[in-house]
């Protein structure tokens, strides 16, 4: 059998046996499923499903074994996904996210969208990977806060009713997708306040950005200001004794914050 070949079927078939013991240790133990969902067990889970075959079809076979290693996990999702639903026939044949969504905007255009989406996949473990080894030592050096991960890298969606095959896979793509986003745009905020706390000269830029960085708004400079109105809200925001500066340097409307901030306030009242 030629060597491509082997890798092909050892994909499809490694991925699909993985993903029938975590649907047995699911019925078997609620408990242990949801360790399994929640970080840092389901990094470990998740990189198995996707990353793990470009590395060992990449090692194998170079480029040649990447592509094929991509077209088995393809191969395994689409065979997962007819499986899943001959199995719950009454969610395959009730109301469906992905059909409706095909007759809103046509069946061609949806699928190709939503497959198109899996590019990013490889940009997300990039941001995983900032949050597991880059953040935690900020969190030592410069006192940022810390973040219990499993709170915002998790798996739930399987949980609600009707979710089957197709529509199952993309929304825990997404909840995966979405945790992994709102973790790192949460660091982020410590990351932009601590270091540079200037608004930009770009008010459309400014409007655009204080969704995610509401200290924009809520203490950052003037683009106009100067160095040394800079200074003096780094002293204020961090010295010790400053907010919640004493124990960590979170952005300026970081809960734990504004709950150091409003305690001090009842103390003085």
């Amino acid at each position: 059998m030629h060597p491509l070949l082997q890798l092909y079927l050892g994909t499809v078939v490694g991925l699909l046996l993985l993903a029938g013991v975590c649907h047995l240790i699911g019925m078997a133990s609620r408990r242990l499923g949801d360790v399994l969902c929640r970080a840092p067990m389901v990094d470990v889970v998740l990189f198995a499903f996707t990353a793990l075959p470009w590395v060992v079809g990449a090692g194998i076979r170079g480029w040649a074994g990447l592509g094929v290693a991509v077209g088995g996990q393809i191969t395994a999702l689409l065979s997962w996904i007819v499986l899943h639903e001959l199995s719950h026939p009454g969610a395959r044949s009730g109301p469906r996210i992905h059909a409706t969504l095909d007759n809103i905007v046509g069946r061609l255009r949806n699928h190709v969208a939503v497959w198109w989406t899996a590019w990013v996949v490889p940009v997300f473990w990039g941001i995983r990977f900032g949050q597991v080894f880059v953040y935690p030592v900020l969190t030592w050096t410069v006192r940022l806060p810390k973040y219990k991960q499993s709170e915002w890298i998790n798996l739930t969606r399987q949980r609600f009713d009707g979710l089957v095959g197709y529509d199952l896979i993309w929304c825990l793509y997404c909840d995966w997708m979405t945790g992994v986003w709102s973790l790192g745009a949460e660091m982020l905020r410590n990351v932009e306040s601590f270091w540079c706390p200037i608004r930009f000269y770009s008010q459309k830029k400014c409007e655009n950005c204080a969704v995610d960085y509401p200290d924009i708004n809520g203490g950052w400079v003037d683009a106009t200001g100067t160095m040394a109105q800079v200074t003096v809200v780094l002293k204020e925001k961090y010295a010790p004794g400053a907010g919640a500066g004493a124990k960590e340097n979170s952005w300026f409307g970081h809960p734990a914050r504004l709950t150091v901030e409003g305690e001090s306030l009842k103390a003085q009242g």
